[in-house]
């Protein structure tokens, strides 16, 4: 896996800052001596919508949603845990987030490690209502 795309909403305080943290980070290696590059691309656009004309757009806005070079979607936990297994520095805690008794808690991890939550009391950062928790 070479390549990600991460599709997120960019009316979203959350997202927007969970896409600028992700950006800053080292990539890891693909394991063939490259990087494992990021893409970014605003969910229920129309570019999103040209790109993956196969998903469900409305879901996108609810949840990150990753698209690998492969063809492979990541949605919900998987997401979080395949964004932190594109960088260097984060690989190691998505492996172990991986895990099916800790993949519930991967979100949390990912957007404590971005600084998204104030740890005490679980608040968005930046006054996020935490529209994209919610489902439906």
């Amino acid at each position: 896996m070479r390549e990600l795309t991460v599709l997120y909403d960019d009316h979203c305080p959350v997202c927007r800052r969970f896409k600028s943290w992700l950006a800053a980070q080292r990539p890891a290696p693909d394991g063939e001596g490259g990087v494992v590059r990021l893409r970014f691309v605003v969910a229920g656009s129309a570019d999103a919508r040209a790109r993956y004309p196969e998903l469900d757009h409305a879901a996108t806005l609810r949840e990150v949603t990753v698209v690998a070079d492969d063809g492979s979607v990541y949605v919900g936990d998987r997401a979080w845990i395949v964004c932190l297994w594109a960088t260097g520095e984060h690989r190691h805690t998505a492996v172990r987030l991986a895990s099916p008794a800790m993949r519930p808690v991967a979100k949390a991890m990912v957007q404590a490690a971005a600084g998204l939550r104030r740890l005490s009391g679980g608040d968005y950062a930046d006054e996020c209502d935490g529209q994209c928790d919610r489902q439906g």
